[in-house]
């Protein structure tokens, strides 16, 4: 009896193991067969499919990375769409911002060559023309990096530089651009130099781009740039005492072709300030901005020191 029991007992085991295969080899086959269905989803468009899978089950590894490669690959896809609406925007308003100011600018030169305007008139005339052809340069300027950017053509050559002296430089050339605009300048660069891994190029878009946002855009009649040190990071402070900036549009401030409409210029791409954070990213670093309306605005970088 004793050992008719075992054998039943082992035939029993037996049995149980065999129909648990079965019902294993049932259940990964039924996963497998959704697993097909689910990439031929995302094939087919729809990246919010996933796969279930318990975390004991054969199949849960596999199920986990798949839902990883659609998840990567829908967030590319968002980005790309992103990008593609921001070219589409961006071809529908050069009518308007680059077609509309040339025509111009081309009605100014040729009253003057063709001996329209006369004597001051006329000098009148080609210094508006001479603005307005810088002004286009400098939206022509934008885009460019726009697309480089976009595109990953946007090549960054890092190396330890001293920023202090490398800011000194870029502003250099900006000093007589206040003057002109009547804007009182107020810069306090340390006499230490502070060594950063960073591309000089890209880090002077950035810092152009953000002196020409106040140029542009803040109506401000002074600007304040200061280099400080803070937590083995140096601290680049740029700040007005323009218009200002809404709470709502403080958000967006960063964001493609974003243009804050109360009370300020519709002049520029929208671009300039996305081009910024997008540098100051690639170059590890961050940037962050403040605003009262109707007291100013500050922006503010930091970049890691090298030991």
């Amino acid at each position: 009896m004793y050992t008719e029991a075992i054998v039943v007992m082992g035939i029993a085991i037996v049995l149980f193991s065999v129909c648990s295969s079965v019902l294993t080899v049932r259940r990964v086959k039924k996963q497998l067969s959704e697993m097909s269905d689910a990439l031929e989803d995302v094939k087919n468009g729809n990246g919010n499919r996933r796969i279930l899978a318990e975390t004991h089950e054969l199949v849960a590894p596999v199920a986990y990375a798949i839902n990883d490669i659609i998840l990567s690959y829908e967030n590319r896809l968002s980005a790309y769409r992103q990008i593609e609406e921001t070219n589409r925007q961006l071809m529908t308003s050069l009518s308007h911002d680059v077609r509309t100011p040339l025509t111009t600018l081309i009605g100014y030169l040729d009253a003057a060559h063709k001996g329209i305007a006369f004597g001051k008139e006329r000098d009148d005339y080609i210094g508006i023309a001479r603005r307005k052809a810088y002004d286009l340069k400098e939206y022509i300027d934008v885009l460019f990096d726009w697309f480089k950017l976009g595109s990953n053509e946007f090549t960054m050559n890092v190396a330890e530089v001293d920023l202090t002296e490398q800011t000194r430089n870029i502003l250099i050339d900006w000093i007589p651009i206040f003057e002109d605009t009547q804007v009182d300048f107020t810069i306090d660069i340390p006499e230490q130099p502070f060594r950063v891994q960073i591309d000089p190029d890209g880090y002077m878009r950035i810092l152009n781009n953000l002196i020409q946002n106040v140029i542009t855009h803040s109506h401000a009649d002074k600007i304040e740039i200061a280099l400080s040190e803070q937590d083995r990071n140096i601290k680049i402070l740029l700040s007005d005492n323009g218009i200002g900036i809404e709470k709502e549009d403080l958000k967006h401030i960063f964001d493609r072709l974003y243009k804050c409409d109360k009370g300020r210029s519709e002049k520029g791409s929208g671009l300039g300030l996305a081009i910024v954070h997008e540098l100051v990213e690639e170059l590890n670093g961050t940037i962050m901005a403040d605003s009262t309306p109707g007291k100013g605005t500050v922006f503010t970088l930091f970049f890691p020191l090298t030991d």
